[in-house]
């Protein structure tokens, strides 16, 4: 099971001059799922059967966050990729894979105060190439500034999702209610392409790591 997000939590930690300390930092994990070992969810993981590929742009130490619902994403889609933001200097391995032939990048973005002619509510597929979903994961605030400050992505259309249900997602308090965490993003962004098999995989997946996560968190509040 290829999860890039993992694998570049792994390159974060190698090349850091000092441990990160996230909350509950002491507690044993799981390194997959990164729960507590006791809840541990990996036996329920389910690899799709997709034809999307997607990218998490991550904003600086969001791959450390145990919260982190983009290595779901990660989880449940086989064509996964995933890499660290950087205003002035960009991964060559993430340029590459946006100019690739191989695939059409979509900006997973609100089309609030974009560019109109950017903005697209359909994923209409280019024949020969295969859909890149690229998520900006972060906060709201985070992911904002990392679509205002990447001219490497302006060239690419913005894919715009109007949630029809408030977030599910309890695990970090988000500036508004009707923000979305990144995995219920994706799960939209694949039923709008068409991927119903990874769409609802990823929605059991994500279900059962909220409710794991919940559940640990409660455990430390009873004395």
């Amino acid at each position: 099971m290829k999860n890039s997000v993992l694998a570049l939590r792994q390159q974060q930690i190698a090349a850091a001059k000092r441990e990160y300390k996230a909350r509950g930092s002491k507690l044993s994990r799981c390194e997959h799922c990164l729960l507590s070992e006791t809840l541990c969810i990996c036996d329920g993981i389910e690899e799709a059967s997709c034809n999307a590929a997607v990218c998490l742009l991550m904003y600086h130490n969001e791959s450390f966050k145990p919260s982190n619902t983009g290595r779901l994403i990660a989880d449940i889609v086989p064509d996964n990729y995933a890499f660290r933001w950087d205003r002035t200097e960009p991964d060559k391995a993430l340029l590459d894979l946006l100019q690739s032939d191989k695939y059409q990048p979509f900006i997973v973005f609100p089309e609030d105060n974009m560019p109109v002619e950017r903005v697209v509510k359909q994923v209409n597929s280019i024949a020969g190439k295969k859909p890149l979903f690229v998520f900006l994961d972060g906060t709201w605030r985070e992911a904002k500034k990392m679509i205002r400050k990447s001219p490497y992505l302006d060239g690419f259309p913005i894919l715009s999702i109007s949630p029809e249900k408030l977030s599910e997602y309890h695990l970090r308090v988000a500036a508004f209610e009707h923000q979305l965490g990144t995995a219920e993003v994706a799960i939209m962004v694949l039923e709008l392409a068409g991927e119903l098999d990874a769409s609802q995989k990823l929605e059991r997946h994500f279900v059962d790591f909220r409710n794991a996560y919940l559940k640990g968190k409660r455990s430390k509040l009873v004395p």
